[in-house]
């Protein structure tokens, strides 16, 4: 399964920042890159994110932005899990997704089921859950 995240016409904004924590190669289409009009996005939705992908080593992030005419509140119950091999991998990508704007819900630190864990919601509304392995 691949996590597909949607936003109010973030999308770019989000995937550049998500490119610059976890790395990968990104691809965005915008609605108005279409080859003809789409039945269910208007002219003003032409520079909103029609489908953006970003892949990395075993993993792909896929998302895009809502058209103007839809409603919904973006990842707002949703977590994302990412598991990492070591602590400093961990507490870096914690780091990165809790800067300019980011509210941690959970601490970075040890648990009972991991050497390194913690739960933040970054500046674009997404949820994580960090996980250090090792």
């Amino acid at each position: 399964m691949t996590p597909y995240l949607h936003f109010r016409g973030t999308c770019a904004e989000a995937f550049r920042f998500y490119e610059g924590v976890f790395g990968g190669t990104l691809s965005l289409q915008r609605y108005g890159d279409a080859p003809e009009p789409l039945p269910f996005a208007g002219p003003e939705d032409a520079a909103r994110v029609l489908h953006a992908e970003l892949r990395g080593e075993g993993w792909t992030l896929m998302g895009s932005d809502f058209t103007f005419a839809v409603e919904g509140d973006p990842q707002k119950a949703v977590s994302i899990a990412r598991t990492v091999a070591d602590l400093a991998t961990g507490a870096a990508l914690f780091e990165a997704l809790e800067a300019d704007g980011g509210a941690p819900a959970v601490p970075w630190g040890p648990t009972f089921f991991a050497p390194g864990f913690g739960m933040v919601r970054d500046r674009f509304g997404t949820h994580w859950m960090i996980t250090a392995a090792g």
